[in-house]
């Protein structure tokens, strides 16, 4: 394929196929994407009747074609043709121009006899067309299969003024006229081809660059990988790598596959997969994956995924797909390329007609004929997009930013309104210590140990919460005898011969009125308080919380700027949900959402604007897939989340302002192309054919007209390569569009059909918003129950019923989670 009228015969061939259900064919990478049931011989038949070749990606006698696609191949060819092509063209300049215009020196030979001069351009043009006939080859084949493109285009241009000039010399010796040289336009044939070489070998060089973040990527894994084997340690090619193997890595190494450590530690740059510049501990039971570099320490690690199967081939093949995608941007371009070709064709014989009749020479005429055929590039209008899609692509992969379709890298821009999920998207998804408020006389290293020492015996968060803060200071606790959990209510055990208890307010008993307030302000701002005793003393309260991270308040502030809207969806309480709202800067909260829930308000969402859903990827798959854009946040490893539009490698709401900035960024700088593909075209088809002439006088020799063409293409993918230069991570860009209105949202039930009550049931025991998703789990597995929505702090939930539920069940499922039914 030469350009983007070869690229829409053959979609238009491959998509004639029966069975086929979607084409697409990129003209960056030379590749084609079909769905459907088609068999494999019938599409390549397709491509080759249409005057083209195809294989199988991966095909043996294919290899280089699959394998060493993104290497650039034709630009060492081009400058080879473009070497041999201009020495010739220089000698044919000086002779015929040189010669002529400027009274340069030549033999007498030629100098005196005209025929000769003549005959000197003929064979030195003609060597000049014989090192550039890939282009008359591909012209005239597109020409028998009715498929015109771009070197059609070039090749009646050069092959009309080679002939036009071949006749003028013959008719000049048969009829003995003493002609000048003016009447040639060899050196405009050989021009032409020459020039038109130049572009499409700056085009080749520039579109090389656009695949070097992709080149990049597959170059981070490090060709062998070092087993060990019954304690000695083996290099091997990383192809030999299985699943189980245990291979070693020393600072400065690269991850050969994906595996899991089995002993040692260090810091791992994860930098080339996620775009986070921190290192990352490693430790025993965590996982490495290819391609980062080991920066400290000794580690051993089993393979767990090899080959096809690893984090870096996932995220190179799905930038490669993504690339061989079409965004809708690009249907406009599309239709235009497909009978562009033939129309040139059409107005430069017009052209060349309309010259003739007012009274031009027949030369004259023809060379505003040739003008237009080479002046118009639809190279242009087929590059346009795909190059802007695979810088983009490129710059959101070095990001950890993952567009799955070049759709979706073009939709994200057009985000309205945001659904955020809380836990794990928001909040960190765990609880940590929040505030520590120790009695009188106790200081904070005691209250943490006596604390941390009664919570180290429980697998609930919030004594992991309360350890981990303790251990963060250094703290030893001591061991504890006599342990009990009394089931939503707190923990108890024996210490030095002291009771140690640890809990709510009721198992306690011995609470300060003072901090039963602090408690309450703690409760409202969302926060779970624990309240700890020794031996009946009361010791101190420890506040716990899932708390916001850090970058959401000012990521969600982000994205407000741009003038999209935030919304928080979650399953918590109203007073939980609100809280965390707050702090985040959501513009509205739905709290006490159920998964299939989610789904319902996105859709409401909708109504409003294009809806971009961010979330874990696994329990909001519905509400992903409903909205425009669904966002997998935090994927980590699993990057191939199928419910995603868009996959998020870190845990970072910063990173859904990065891709929204990165789309906004893309489609800018498409529609910039666009414009320019279609103005040179617009502007430089009639100069060709010197409408302007009579106006203004201007006029366009074929030779700046092949300049000028050969620049087109070139301008386009540079244009593209600036996206390099963009950083999703600044605001300085960030333009503000209109917001959506989300004035009169409200949750409606699923169906109006529906018969449903409601019925609020006392429950003894719930602590924590942990507590209450235990709850509502057990609850909402009952037949009948369609939604429950528990609150520790009003010690009740609110169950939705489709059916009559009978009480004793309701009772028997409550107890059996561990908490006590009131009724």
């Amino acid at each position: 394929m030469s350009c983007a009228a070869c690229q829409a015969r053959v979609e238009k061939a491959v998509n004639a196929v029966p069975g086929v259900t979607e084409c697409a064919v990129s003209l960056l990478t030379n590749s084609m994407g079909v769905e459907g049931t088609a068999s494999e011989a019938e599409i390549i038949k397709a491509v080759t009747d249409a005057g083209y070749g195809a294989v199988k990606k991966g095909a043996k006698n294919a290899s280089e074609k699959s394998d060493d696609a993104l290497r650039d191949t034709e630009t060492p060819k081009l400058l080879r043709r473009l070497i041999a092509s201009a020495a010739f063209l220089l000698v044919l300049m000086y002779v015929s121009m040189g010669h002529g215009m400027f009274g340069w020196p030549l033999p007498a030979a030629l100098a005196e006899n005209h025929a000769a001069m003549g005959l000197t351009q003929l064979l030195l043009s003609a060597v000049v067309i014989i090192i550039n006939q890939k282009f008359f080859i591909s012209g005239f084949k597109g020409l028998i299969h009715r498929a015109p493109n771009m070197d059609t285009l070039v090749a009646l241009g050069s092959g009309a003024s080679f002939v036009y000039s071949t006749a003028a010399l013959f008719r000049m010796i048969l009829t003995h006229r003493t002609e000048t040289e003016e009447h040639f336009y060899f050196e405009s044939a050989a021009m032409i081809l020459v020039l038109i070489t130049v572009g499409k070998m700056l085009e080749a060089r520039s579109k090389g660059k656009t695949t070097s973040a992709l080149k990049a990527l597959m170059n981070l894994a490090p060709p062998t990988a070092v087993l060990l084997k019954d304690g000695k340690e083996t290099e091997v090619p990383v192809e030999q790598v299985q699943a189980g193997d245990v291979f070693v890595l020393r600072p400065g190494g690269s991850v050969p596959v994906d595996g899991v450590v089995t002993d040692g530690g260090g810091t791992v740059n994860e930098s080339a997969l996620t775009g986070e510049s921190i290192p990352v501990d490693k430790a025993p039971g965590d996982t490495v994956s290819a391609g980062t570099v080991n920066l400290t320490g000794f580690l051993t690690c089993r393979a767990a995924r090899v080959g096809e199967d690893t984090t870096l081939s996932q995220i190179i093949r799905m930038v490669s797909d993504a690339a061989a995608t079409k965004a809708p941007i690009s249907r406009l371009a599309d239709k235009v390329s497909a009978v562009f070709v033939p129309v040139v064709i059409g107005i430069a014989i017009v052209t060349t007609a309309v010259w003739l009749i007012v009274g031009q020479e027949f030369g004259y005429a023809l060379s505003r004929g040739i003008s237009v055929l080479v002046i118009s590039c639809p190279c242009a209008l087929g590059l346009a997009t795909p190059v802007a899609i695979m810088v983009g692509n490129g710059v959101g992969a070095k990001h950890g930013i993952l567009f799955k379709t070049a759709a979706a890298l073009e939709q994200t821009g057009k985000t309205k309104i945001v659904a955020l999920d809380k836990t794990g998207t928001i909040t960190r998804g765990e609880p940590v210590l929040t505030d520590i408020f120790p009695a009188h006389n106790v200081t904070e290293e005691q209250l943490l140990s006596l604390a941390g020492a009664l919570e180290s015996k429980s697998e609930h968060p919030l004594a992991k919460a309360v350890t981990s803060a303790a251990q963060a200071r250094g703290i030893v606790f001591a061991d504890v005898q006599e342990f009990a959990a009394a089931p939503g209510n707190g923990l108890s055990a024996m210490l030095d011969g002291k009771e140690l208890k640890g809990g709510k307010n009721e198992f306690i008993g011995c609470v300060p009125d003072d901090t039963l307030k602090l408690a309450q302000t703690l409760a409202a701002d969302g926060k779970t308080p624990l309240f700890f005793s020794c031996d009946n003393v009361y010791i101190g309260l420890i506040a716990v919380a899932d708390t916001v991270k850090d970058d959401s308040p000012a990521a969600i502030a982000a994205l407000q700027n741009m003038g999209v809207r935030a919304v928080m969806i979650t399953g918590d309480n109203r007073n939980t949900a609100d809280a965390i709202g707050a702090k985040a800067g959501v513009d509205a909260v739905f709290a006490g959402v159920l998964p299939d829930g989610k789904e319902e308000i996105v859709q409401m969402l909708r109504t409003r604007g294009s809806v971009t859903m961010v979330g874990d990827g696994i329990n909001d798959a519905p509400a992903l897939t409903a909205a425009e854009i669904g966002m997998a946040i935090g994927a980590g490893t699993d990057v191939a989340i199928d419910a995603a539009d868009v996959v998020l490698m870190n845990s970072s709401l910063d990173d859904a302002v990065k891709a929204i900035r990165l789309s906004r960024a893309t489609l800018r700088n498409i529609k910039q192309n666009l414009f320019w593909a279609f103005f040179y075209n617009v502007i430089g088809i009639p100069l060709a054919a010197g409408v302007w002439i009579p106006i203004f006088g201007w006029t366009l020799s074929p030779m700046f007209a092949a300049a000028a063409m050969s620049l087109s293409s070139f301008c386009v993918v540079t244009n593209a390569l600036r996206l390099n230069l963009t950083d999703p991570g600044s605001a300085k860009r960030d333009k503000k569009t209109a917001p959506a209105d989300l004035a009169g949202l409200k949750k409606e039930n699923k169906t109006t059909e529906d018969k449903t009550m409601e019925k609020t049931i006392k429950i003894e025991g719930m602590m924590c918003p942990h507590c209450e998703m235990h709850v509502k789990n057990a609850l909402e597995a009952i037949p009948g129950v369609e939604a429950a929505v528990p609150n520790h702090e009003a010690n009740n939930a609110v169950l939705t019923l489709s059916a009559d539920v009978d009480d004793a069940l309701l009772c028997e499922v409550v107890e059996k989670a561990g908490y006590k039914y009131l009724g």
